[in-house]
């Protein structure tokens, strides 16, 4: 295992930041240090389901993982050259879970796409307001709850009603979404990972 990604699942702190600090110093690809993270969360997930981490791990591992990207991110702007296009992105009401939102946040951003990122427990007004301010033409919804399909739903409708769904693409993603949820809710796609979202956004644009 890569050294990033191994002091990410290990919930190295202070080691883990030196390092990334190190390789930017030594001129290493931010885009690199980003798919090492990614590696590190998915480890992490995999020792969550295992049971050997707790919810407070997978926090804990979130919060390292969102101030990597926050030193990365002034070296990943000058990697991406032109704005792609922009994304509305949020965990949708009745969920809090913020760690793939911020994978997927941190992973778009790289790509060159201008995020705008409305939270968690997110109403679907909230995602409304944003696509009308932003104009954005992609809305992500996350979603690590089985019991916030619904509101995955109710957003999709809530587009719909205020005359945006033509323009908009619908793409969700989280550990129980899959196909059988993009028919109930009327989504366009559903994203297996971080990267895979940023895959399907660059295809819908």
């Amino acid at each position: 295992m890569a050294k990033i990604c191994e002091l990410l699942a290990n919930l190295e702190m202070d080691e883990l930041m030196e390092t990334v600090q190190l390789d930017l110093d030594n001129g290493r690809d931010p885009v690199e240090i980003l798919k090492e993270c990614e590696a590190g969360m998915v480890k992490v997930g995999e020792l969550f389901s295992a049971g050997d981490y707790f919810v407070s791990d997978l926090m804990m591992s979130g919060e390292m993982f969102k101030e990597v990207g926050e030193m990365l991110e002034p070296h990943l702007s000058g990697k991406t050259g032109d704005v792609l296009g922009k994304v509305v992105l949020g965990t949708v009401e009745g969920d809090i879970h913020d760690i793939g939102k911020d994978l997927v946040y941190v992973m778009l951003k790289s790509g060159g796409f201008d995020v705008i990122d409305v939270g968690v427990d997110a109403k679907p007004e909230v995602f409304v307001d944003a696509l009308k301010e932003s104009g954005a033409p992609i809305l992500a919804l996350s979603c690590l709850l089985t019991t916030a399909y619904d509101s995955i739903l109710n957003t999709v409708k809530a587009v719909e009603e205020v005359g945006l769904r033509d323009r908009v693409k619908i793409i969700i993603g989280g550990g129980p979404t899959d196909e059988s949820v993009v028919r109930y809710t009327g989504a366009d796609a559903v994203g297996d990972d971080a990267q895979s979202a940023v895959r399907l956004c660059k295809e819908m644009l």
